[in-house]
């Protein structure tokens, strides 16, 4: 029995020899997934002439607030810094050892503690909570949703109310701007509801799988998946060439529209003044501190009168900077800054007749001992 060429599938399968008419003037674009419109479709909005489709415009100003100016500085607060007495100390000391499955507690009960000393240090926080705007052009299938535009004067950017959550706590929420929104045919399937099918580039069918197109097996067997024609239907698209518009989805029309996005933020920065102790920063780290100063305002002052004067030097900066810094593409809706004191004791004691330290930090009252003089090596077999 002959076999056909492959340039006889034409002749001998006419059904499938030839690929499917293409869509007529149907951009050769990807499907997979919504397509931003060109810069065409967008009508001229008085006040948002800078946004584009996708974001990307940056943020908006806001409108300019004068900032505060009181008549005077806020009085100086009582700096109160703790301490820990010596049965704490012994206290935390044993609670870590009986934690160490390897650690003897007779260090713990008959060691002398001969010096207690404080290095406590300080973590300086502020941070500032504010609201952001910015807007892009948007696109929604279009299924009858009112038309605005031009109805009105779009209100500005800053103008559309918001509901802002309580301070402190991140928030995003979209708002289309009234009298944005307009209808355009879909850029996309150019207003047919359909686009070429990406699976069998708009033939509607394609080379057969099982027998790589021949028709055959590879013997004089007629290929039983596509009954001898080399060519199946396509499943993406049924054998009709071409799938329904991702972007509009079938409806050939668009709805763009300008949305507003409102972002609410806290901004942070902090300092942490030198630790003079020798303790791991990373075990300083793992503990809370006791919170000393806490003020919170619609604007902050730095703080005054503190006693570690690094602590005192890095307010003056950070809030000198946060003001500065995020009043430019943001509207500040409050400030709130906090002193922490991470207290550290650092231990000296006496344990037959050898010098030892341990240390005692954070408001967990962790104990650190890397010199820990009675421990075993033990394993679990």
């Amino acid at each position: 029995m002959e076999r056909p060429t492959a340039s006889n599938y034409g002749t001998i399968n006419p059904v499938y020899g030839a690929p499917a008419p293409a869509m007529a003037a149907v951009p050769a674009t990807s499907t997979h997934g919504p397509s931003a419109p060109p810069a065409n479709m967008f009508d001229a909005v008085p006040g948002y002439e800078g946004t584009i489709a996708g974001g990307g415009g940056g943020y908006l100003p806001p409108p300019s607030v004068p900032m505060p100016v009181p008549e005077q500085a806020p009085s100086s607060p009582e700096w109160h810094i703790p301490s820990i007495s010596e049965d704490r100390a012994r206290e935390s000391f044993a609670t870590y050892v009986s934690s160490k499955c390897c650690y003897s507690s007779a260090p713990v009960k008959e060691g002398v503690i001969t010096n207690m000393e404080s290095f406590n240090t300080y973590r300086y926080r502020l941070e500032t909570f504010t609201e952001s705007r910015s807007t892009e052009w948007s696109q929604e299938p279009y299924t009858g949703q009112p038309v605005d535009a031009g109805v009105q004067p779009a209100p500005g950017p800053w103008q559309i109310a918001a509901q802002p959550p309580a301070f402190f706590q991140e928030h995003k929420q979209t708002i289309k701007v009234p009298y944005t929104s307009s209808v355009k045919n879909c850029h996309l399937c150019l207003g047919m509801g359909r686009t070429p099918c990406t699976t069998c580039a708009g033939a509607g069918n394609k080379v057969c799988w099982v027998c790589n197109g021949s028709g055959y097996h590879q013997t004089d067997n007629r290929c039983t998946h596509c009954n001898g024609r080399g060519r199946e239907n396509c499943s993406s698209c049924s054998g009709s060439g071409s799938c329904q518009c991702d972007t509009c989805r079938g409806k050939r029309q668009l709805l763009v529209f300008i949305n507003l996005i409102v972002k609410w933020s806290t901004e942070k920065d902090e300092f942490i003044a030198q630790d003079l102790s020798g303790m791991k920063v990373e075990n300083l780290e793992k503990v809370s501190g006791k919170e000393l100063f806490k003020d919170a305002q619609y604007m902050v002052y730095p703080v005054r009168g503190f006693p570690d004067v690094s602590v005192a030097q890095a307010s003056e900066r950070i809030v000198r900077d946060h003001q500065v810094k995020y009043a430019q593409t943001s509207l500040i809706l409050q400030q709130r800054q906090t002193i922490e004191l991470i207290p550290i004791t650092k231990v000296n004691y006496m344990w037959k007749g050898k010098p030892y330290v341990y240390y005692v930090y954070g408001n967990e009252f962790k104990v650190n001992a890397d010199d820990y003089p009675a421990t075993c090596c033990c394993s679990v077999m």
